[in-house]
């Protein structure tokens, strides 16, 4: 997902959202902290919307450029995330209590961990290709990612949209690798996009998106890479999966053609390996692809949903109360139960919020968003204490 300019219409801005986040929908060495360009910003917020109930004690994790897809470990201590600012290859050690960043930026993500407890941040992708969606194993000493780097060294190109939304499905394969950089393993090695993979609460399955069949659909698998199953089948995309707290249930967005048309111009541009969905709604289904119900209907871009920890409500990310507005659409993060009913907004302030994960304990909720950003593309990570 590269997140550049702000656009006009709400096609493109989604375009100028998400890809930066899917590429969405998204290492040794040694480098000092003295390295290091820290930008002074203010690292504990409050709300600034006194409608922003749900949230208290804001604090800005990173600075400058593009923070994306945060992800808590097992534990609650650690984030994986992707970025574009360039910390190094080693562990950096970070002033304490102030949002990071760095003096120098990357053309696409390379995937980070950072140290809630401790204040440091180590690069664990390999700094060659593109990264996206970073997520921990059970035990937190190794970590999933999905990469390019085997189709080649260099940053993807950027896919041709025609002021259209639409993101390039790159040649990305699953691979799993050890917090110090060893160990690194392949988890997936069909042609074709294989991404945006998370881990079941339990620890034992992988949800992800893959081209396997010649379709953007769901599958699970063994941590292993074992016992692989299909989960949907319906034509379109369907991604963004992520387990509930008890892993029996999966949460996921998607976009299926509902003309003849539009599935025309869904398989051309697959044939081109690109995708263009032009909405996106919140399902639900059980962990074995059976039961699947459609949650929002709202015809917005809707994504980047999570179950909340009493694993009947679902936090999103939507741009459904800028329809029909003029000028480019907002983002917030709402509430909703898994049969659709009570919808509540939980951010106002920014215009961006997205990607929020709850800790394994409940108690605090990261998200991403362009709130207080210096300067326009810029997006940053959030973490807050969760008010129920």
């Amino acid at each position: 997902m590269r997140l550049e300019n702000v656009m006009r219409t709400q096609g493109i801005l989604l375009l100028f959202l998400l890809v930066g986040l899917v590429s969405l929908v998204v290492g040794g060495g040694r480098r000092e902290a003295g390295g290091s360009d820290l930008i002074p910003r203010t690292s504990n917020l409050q709300p600034r919307q006194s409608t922003e109930r749900h949230l208290a004690n804001i604090r800005q994790l990173t600075a400058g450029r593009k923070n994306a897809e945060a992800y808590f470990s097992f534990d609650g201590t650690k984030l994986i995330f992707q970025s574009t600012n360039d910390w190094g290859a080693g562990t950096l050690e970070l002033p304490h209590g102030k949002p990071a960043s760095s003096d120098r930026g990357l053309g696409c993500y390379q995937m980070y961990v950072l140290d809630l407890e401790t204040d440091t941040i180590r690069r664990v992708s390999l700094g060659t290709g593109a990264t996206t969606c970073g997520y921990f194993f059970p035990g937190d000493r190794r970590v999933l990612f999905s990469s390019t780097h085997l189709a080649g060294q260099q940053c993807p190109p950027e896919p041709k949209r025609e002021g259209r939304y639409r993101w390039a499905l790159n040649d990305y394969d699953i691979f799993a690798i050890g917090m110090n950089g060893q160990g690194l393993h392949r988890m997936t090695s069909t042609p074709g996009y294989d991404a945006e993979a998370t881990v079941s609460p339990d620890g034992r399955t992988i949800v992800f998106t893959s081209m396997k069949e010649g379709d953007l659909d769901l599958y699970s698998m063994n941590l292993d890479g074992t016992h692989l199953k299909r989960l949907t089948t319906e034509i379109g995309y369907d991604g963004g999966a992520f387990f509930s707290p008890d892993s029996k249930r999966i949460v996921y967005r998607a976009s299926h053609p509902q003309t003849p048309a539009e599935l025309d111009d869904y398989r051309a541009l697959l044939a081109q390996k690109l995708v263009e969905p032009s909405r996106l709604e919140i399902f639900v289904m059980n962990a074995d692809g059976s039961g699947k119900h459609q949650v929002t209907s709202n015809g917005s871009s809707n994504f980047a949903p999570y179950f909340l920890p009493d694993g009947k409500r679902i936090i999103f990310s939507s741009s459904q109360h800028s329809q029909g507005k003029e000028g480019p659409p907002t983002f917030h993060l709402y509430l909703i139960h898994d049969d659709g009913t009570g919808l509540e907004q939980v951010t106002f302030d920014g215009r961006f919020n997205s990607f929020p994960m709850f800790s394994p304990d409940g108690k605090r909720v990261v998200w991403v968003s362009d709130r207080n950003a210096a300067e326009r593309g810029e997006f940053n990570l959030f973490v807050a204490d969760w008010v129920p």
